[in-house]
């Protein structure tokens, strides 16, 4: 018996060493995702590395990717390291940082902020922020969206005194669509197509983006903890490897990432034309920026990051300034 385990294990080594993979990739890295809310097409990377073997070629098994319940949330649950990986909205990442929540930003899928003020178009036409003033804004009061708004306002000269805000949650259509709201504040690339769906399609609504009125910042992105960094860090360049080549496969192939996405998760399988229809507004507008074009998508930079965080600063989003380096990292990010 004992020269039958020799015989296989030696055997085994023998193959182990013709296909020159090491012991350490015969078993992969198990991880855990934490989404920033219900899966949206901006989330297809993850589904798409999975169902593509993008993660396993780079010997990771992602063993959940858990729905959340805001950015904020994502952020802690990543840094109290109940998850290893997290996507969520980098702004948001940043006041994290400022509350000692200890979360580093690995790639900025948005390279241009999403978020905007959605009306019906036949009830308020939204051209300039003053606009907003004596309306009725439907708003989730702790997540990113809120955090944006207030720095929108700054901007822009207006106070929440202008308005009448009320607490909503997704799905925000409901609010919007009985009456209940005037507007509310959502993603383009996430609430828009689902409005659009049920308000009559492209055009039915009115829609005033935050980085035409000086929300200059980054959208949402992969996130990790400073501890996955410190003790894994061969785990997280191989994740961060995998899910840009997944990116790389989504942007070429958004129906297909569409329709993985919507069988891969609970609940979607009838939401492949809204997934797909969030994925193309992100291809129009917010994936690439002259910087992913140089170094691909996810692509992030000193400089672009120091502009988040000053317009962070100067809206009052931040009550104090936090250095670039201390929020992001690019040392993943360099492609072999």
């Amino acid at each position: 018996m004992l020269r039958r385990s020799l015989i296989k294990a030696a055997a085994l080594a023998a193959c182990v060493g013709t296909l020159g993979l090491s012991s350490a990739a015969l078993a992969a890295d198990k991880v855990n995702v934490q989404l920033d809310w219900v899966v949206r097409g901006n989330h297809a990377m993850f589904f798409v590395g999975k169902e593509k073997g993008f993660f396993a070629k780079n010997d990771i098994d992602v063993a959940e990717i858990r729905k959340g319940s805001g950015s904020p949330d994502a952020m802690r649950l990543v840094g109290n390291e109940n998850a290893d990986f997290g996507f969520g909205d980098l702004p948001t990442l940043a006041v994290a940082r400022s509350q000692n929540v200890p979360v580093v930003a690995l790639a900025a899928v948005n390279q241009h902020s999403p978020l905007a003020i959605i009306s019906l178009a036949k009830t308020v036409k939204l051209a300039k922020p003053a606009d907003l003033k004596g309306l009725t804004i439907g708003i989730h009061p702790a997540g990113s969206t809120y955090i944006f708004f207030k720095g929108f306002l700054a901007a822009n000269g207006l106070t929440e005194k202008d308005m009448t805000l009320n607490s909503v949650s997704p799905p925000y259509e409901s609010y919007l669509l009985l009456g209940r709201v005037q507007t509310v504040v959502g993603y383009v690339d996430a609430e828009v197509p689902e409005l659009e769906a049920k308000a009559g399609g492209p055009g039915s609504l009115s829609i005033m983006m935050g980085a035409d009125h000086g929300w200059k910042a980054y959208g949402s992105g992969l996130f990790t903890s400073e501890k996955m960094i410190k003790d894994k860090p061969e785990v997280v360049a191989r994740f961060v490897k995998a899910y840009r080549e997944a990116f790389d496969y989504v942007v070429a192939h958004p129906e297909e990432a569409a329709e993985i996405t919507a069988k891969a998760a609970p609940g979607y399988a009838d939401k492949k034309d809204v997934l797909l229809a969030q994925i193309n507004a992100d291809i129009a507008s917010t994936f690439t920026s002259p910087d992913t074009k140089e170094h691909g998508l996810g692509w992030m930079t000193k400089t672009q990051w120091e502009e988040t965080l000053k317009t962070l600063t100067d809206q009052g989003v931040l009550k104090t300034a936090l250095p670039a380096d201390g929020v992001f990292t690019d040392k993943f990010l360099a492609k072999e």
